[in-house]
């Protein structure tokens, strides 16, 4: 497809949210699996009820603009859904690993957040006011799950991974 136009571009990077929603549909639960965390676990059960809700408001988007809702490979959530799953097969420590999911899991709000802020300006800019209200509801839900995720890491999952680190180095100094 050639680019031309602000609302192919703008088509295009819904298509690459549709499909980035899509792959984390099943991801999710394997990451609320995997945490030690009950918060953690918690915080991704929620968001994968959330995600859902994201998938309907992406599915609104495209009937408004008279569209399938297909989505095309999302490569760079594959490689961050990857890169969370190497995490997830680690050998250590419950919480460090816990702390590591959550990096993982950052890494791909900030990706959503970058996507999700972009399609909303292009809607705005083409005029499509109800699909940029949807994506604002979904950019505000994930900037939240960034922020509830953040403060997981500062208030319980890192500082537990910090514990457990000087155990293990005060046990190999022996």
């Amino acid at each position: 497809m050639k680019l031309d136009t602000l609302q192919k571009l703008y088509t295009e990077e819904l298509r690459d949210l549709y499909n980035a929603e899509n792959q984390l549909l099943k991801a999710l639960p394997k990451m609320a699996k995997a945490a030690s965390s009950e918060e953690l676990k918690d915080a991704f059960e929620k968001h994968l009820e959330q995600t859902k809700g994201h998938v309907e408001r992406l599915e609104q988007v495209f009937k408004e603009l008279d569209e399938r809702p297909k989505g095309k490979t999302c490569r760079a959530m594959k490689g961050l859904i990857q890169e969370g799953s190497e995490i997830l097969e680690q050998d250590g420590d419950e919480s460090v690993r816990d702390a590591g999911i959550i990096v993982a899991a950052q890494k791909v709000e900030h990706y959503e957040i970058a996507g999700y802020g972009s399609a909303r300006t292009f809607a705005h800019l083409l005029g499509q006011n109800k699909a940029a209200e949807l994506l604002q509801a979904t950019l505000d839900e994930e900037s939240e799950t960034n922020e509830l995720l953040t403060r997981l890491a500062e208030s319980i999952i890192n500082p537990e991974a910090v514990r457990e680190s000087e155990l293990v180095g005060a046990s190999s100094d022996r």
